[in-house]
């Protein structure tokens, strides 16, 4: 069976997270490459594109990166290498490589990022946090139930492990069980207001910011994994979706760690 074309792999990832679910100042979509008639040599996945990203496309044989983050997101001036951004664009084009990335979109599809998560948290009677969207199923966040309340101290140990983090950073709640989850990946403290008027014990996200922390402490157990640990598991869906369509392409999961921040 020969492999299918870039363009027939890209409408499988819009098809699952159509780029109208993205949001406003997103930049999801084919980043780079021609793909009226090029065919898919392999898929390397990524939450990030970085130039260790590209030299291992470039050693697997892949001429697709498709990553969560898109590596354009916000307008390049110049394309000289300046920066790790057009030194990307330009050793992306030199060996052929298209960059596709599905951001916001998949954020907001059904059965995206935030569906993976309560995934991994084992939420049940899971809905969409905030349902702006027409399309059913589909928006930011999620709140669902956990089997079975839990001590507080247990729920982030289960977080922890779950998302294997090297920290997870909390509020001091007053409540002792958790219950109702509410979830964002990434930087989802927007949803806060959301996720108190939804009666979640819990509210967990990438990245919350300082300030944010104070004034919920009786309110919910706000917690804060990471940024690049929430999303992780968008990979998976990304595998999932071109496997389904395109089986016997090579599709792998990137070995450079693109996680910007360490933790002793």
């Amino acid at each position: 069976m020969p492999n299918m074309k870039i363009r027939e792999i890209i409408g499988a990832l819009e098809e699952f997270a159509p780029l109208s679910l993205q949001d406003s100042y997103d930049n999801a979509g084919l980043q780079i490459g021609l793909t009226e008639d090029a065919e898919a040599t392999g898929a390397l996945l990524c939450l990030d594109v970085t130039e260790d990203v590209l030299d291992e496309a470039v050693r697997r044989g892949c001429n697709m990166v498709v990553s969560h983050h898109p590596l354009l997101f916000r307008p390049c001036k110049s394309i000289t290498g300046a920066d790790y951004i057009e030194r990307c664009v330009i050793k992306a084009i030199k060996n052929d490589i298209a960059v596709y990335s599905a951001h916001t979109n998949l954020d907001n599809a059904k059965d995206g990022v935030n569906y993976r998560i309560a995934q991994k948290l084992g939420l049940t009677d899971i809905a969409v946090l905030d349902p702006k969207r027409e399309d059913e199923g589909t928006g930011a966040g999620i709140v669902g139930q956990l089997a079975e309340p839990m001590d507080k101290e247990d729920f982030i140990a289960l977080v922890k492990e779950a998302f294997d983090a090297g920290c997870v950073r909390f509020n001091s709640w007053s409540g002792e069980k958790v219950s109702r989850v509410a979830l964002c990946g990434g930087a989802g403290a927007f949803l806060m207001s959301k996720a108190v008027a939804t009666g979640a014990d819990a509210f967990l996200t990438g990245e919350v910011g300082y300030h944010r922390f104070f004034g919920h402490e009786n309110e919910l157990l706000l917690m804060e994994l990471g940024h690049f640990e929430s999303e992780q598991y968008t990979l998976e869906i990304l595998r999932e979706v071109i496997e389904k369509a395109a089986p016997t392409l090579p599709v792998y999961d990137t070995e450079v760690e693109t996680n910007p921040i360490n933790y002793i």
